[in-house]
């Protein structure tokens, strides 16, 4: 029993990762239908900056978690003008694909030339130490990760709901056209979406860096799963992607503990295949109609 409770534990808190990377495409794919491909990028520059200002800087985890949000937001305004707005402007769905990936690719690029190609190990700020309850030993960056990313996808999810700018994004999302008629800046509320995205991701790095390691390719494979995430749970779900990223974090550890470490990345992928094929919109997604 404390070897199960261990592995939900430890599945919670890599699903939270996950559902935390998957809510930054929510927000964007609901102002602007696009998704940031260099989301990935994001995280690991996040993760970097924080250790440098943690280790190299020794200012503390707490500056390390806001120099992330920081930059992440800095990348977020540069991205949405750079590569989506344009975009937009044209109508062409290749260019931002192609815009957001090749952004990503200068991101990681710079990364290695900054930072170098090694994985550095980043400090966890409470304790390496896993914490004894009963016969059941939690790592605290596990429960920070569960606590910290619950209170950032809440508070998002509050300010989207009752804030002016939650109202002004679920107009803009409903119709553009409608919205900028309304009054409501369809670009700077765009923007915004793209900052608090970014910011997310940022955050994310720092928060999941001492349970791996901080380099310039950590964030491929974390970015790729969160997209399974976002679309098996909805991408216009906040309760979708949390299920979806609990969901797949749990298949994770499971399958690593009961079956081999080498299959821990096939469920999520599996389940993705498996959602497309019977619910294409994801499991709290909804078909849109597109009048025409």
């Amino acid at each position: 029993m404390a070897d199960l409770i261990q592995l939900i534990l430890s599945g919670v808190a890599l699903g939270m990762i996950y559902a935390l990377l998957a809510f930054g495409y929510s927000i964007t794919f609901s102002t602007s239908r696009t998704i940031n491909f260099a989301q990935g990028e994001f995280l690991m520059l996040g993760a970097l900056t924080g250790l440098t200002v943690d280790v190299r800087l020794h200012l503390g985890y707490v500056m390390a978690v806001a120099a992330a949000a920081g930059i992440g937001a800095v990348l977020g305004v540069v991205l949405e003008r750079v590569a989506i707005r344009p975009a937009l402007r044209t109508g062409s769905t290749v260019a931002w694909v192609l815009a957001t990936v090749a952004l990503g690719i200068v991101a990681r690029n710079a990364a290695e030339r900054i930072w170098g190609t090694d994985d550095s190990p980043f400090p966890a700020p409470l304790s390496s130490e896993p914490m004894r309850l009963g016969p059941i030993r939690v790592l605290p960056q596990e429960v920070l990760i569960i606590g910290i990313a619950g209170l950032i996808m809440i508070a998002v999810e509050i300010f989207r709901r009752r804030s002016i700018w939650g109202k002004a994004v679920t107009a803009v999302a409903a119709d553009n056209e409608a919205a900028a008629l309304a009054g409501i800046n369809v670009p700077v509320t765009i923007t915004a979406s793209f900052v608090i995205s970014s910011a997310i991701a940022a955050v994310s790095g720092v928060l999941v860096a001492p349970l791996t390691l901080a380099g310039p390719t950590m964030g491929t494979l974390l970015s790729t799963k969160a997209y399974a995430v976002a679309i098996v749970g909805g991408l216009q779900s906040g309760i979708g992607v949390i299920v979806g990223g609990l969901l797949i974090g749990l298949c994770e550890q499971f399958t690593a503990r009961y079956i081999s470490t080498g299959y821990k990345d096939t469920p999520g992928f599996i389940l993705l295949i498996l959602i497309l094929l019977i619910k294409p919109a994801g499991i709290f997604g909804k078909r849109s109609i597109k009048k025409v």
